[in-house]
């Protein structure tokens, strides 16, 4: 609700009296208002789909890929990547954190892979770190099953790309309407 900065309770004229924001509101339908619509729209949770990547070297392999990534979660995969070391990020390891940790599933042919229990695959599964013979998830298992390091960054770029991290916002000027010419 927008309230006035400065509440002059003097009538405009001797016959008007002051109307309150409620009493403005009340009485009108406000769930077809634009104030309500944008409000729904605010209020929504926005999430993004899962997209497929795909595994370079290895045919037939996509991950499915959740992009929804929280700006505390890239902080975090940065600091595990060496971020405020001395020797700087590796970007390798940054990438397998972020691959690693938005993979939720693993699919071969087209075909979702579940573990034996009938869970979705993720590189934290023990079916996938026996697969790649890695104890840890991130970043090894990540690297051994790409393959080489390039495509582990690569995957991470297009994951970051599907977050929304590369998008550009451009600024409109609602004061120059559209050209017909």
């Amino acid at each position: 609700m927008v309230s006035e900065l400065y509440e002059d309770d003097t009538p405009a004229t001797k016959d008007e009296k002051p109307v309150s924001a409620k009493a403005k509101t009340s009485g009108k339908d406000i769930g077809n208002t634009v104030l309500s619509k944008l409000t729904a729209a605010i209020q929504a949770k926005v999430i993004r789909p899962d997209v497929y990547v795909d595994v370079p070297e290895r045919p037939g392999v996509k991950l499915r890929i959740s992009p929804n990534i929280t700006q505390q979660q890239m902080k975090h995969w940065r600091k595990n990547a060496g971020d405020e070391t001395r020797a700087g990020m590796d970007a390798t390891k940054f990438a397998a954190w972020v691959v690693g940790n938005t993979t939720q599933g693993i699919h071969f042919n087209d075909d979702e892979v579940l573990d034996n229990d009938g869970y979705e695959l993720n590189f934290a599964s023990t079916e996938v770190l026996h697969m790649t013979d890695q104890v840890r998830p991130i970043p090894e298992a990540v690297r051994a099953f790409f393959g080489l390091d390039p495509h582990v960054e690569a995957a991470a770029v297009a994951i970051l790309d599907a977050s929304g991290y590369s998008d550009t916002i451009e600024a409109v000027d609602p004061t120059k309407g559209s050209t017909t010419n």
